[in-house]
């Protein structure tokens, strides 16, 4: 791909990762009312969905996919798209999870071992997916994926 096509791409992969990023760190800060934490969390989800598609449209754009070889490209990025569903899970649960506990008092102490658990598990799932899915946008803007070479052609080959 192109370097003047990938770098949009990239700039909007690093925003939502961006946008994430902020949401962890500070959607806490904005406890005090019930509806604009319920409007934050669904855009943090909301951009983890948005996260994903524009992946799986450069998986796309390959030359690789074209080809027909979508498990090369499974494959080579399996461990991202786990790690993707598995954060947007955990991400998800502890949204649902805090807004029941705090929807009637939104002051009050909601920490309960489950839940501080499920919050360590999440936060610790965003740093691998910080990671991961930083990696995949890097990677998949390298020319390789984007034209005929003798790799693929191997590939190919073993596939027949």
């Amino acid at each position: 791909m192109q370097v003047s096509r990938y770098r949009p791409i990239l700039y909007l992969q690093y925003l939502l990762l961006l946008v994430d990023l902020f949401m962890n760190s500070f959607s806490e800060l904005l406890r005090f009312e019930n509806v604009i934490l319920l409007v934050l969390y669904v855009i943090q989800d909301v951009c983890i969905i948005f996260a994903v598609i524009v992946v799986f449209l450069l998986f796309f754009n390959t030359y690789i996919f074209q080809a027909g070889l979508v498990g090369i490209l499974i494959n080579k990025f399996k461990m991202t798209i786990l790690v993707t569903f598995v954060y947007f899970a955990l991400s998800v649960g502890l949204h649902i999870w805090g807004m029941t506990l705090r929807w009637e008092n939104p002051n009050a102490y909601i920490w309960t071992d489950g839940f501080r658990a499920l919050y360590v598990l999440q936060r610790l799932g965003a740093v691998f997916y910080y990671y991961f899915y930083k990696r995949t946008a890097l990677r998949l803007g390298d020319p390789r994926f984007y034209q005929d070479s003798l790799w693929i052609r191997r590939e190919f080959e073993k596939r027949r």
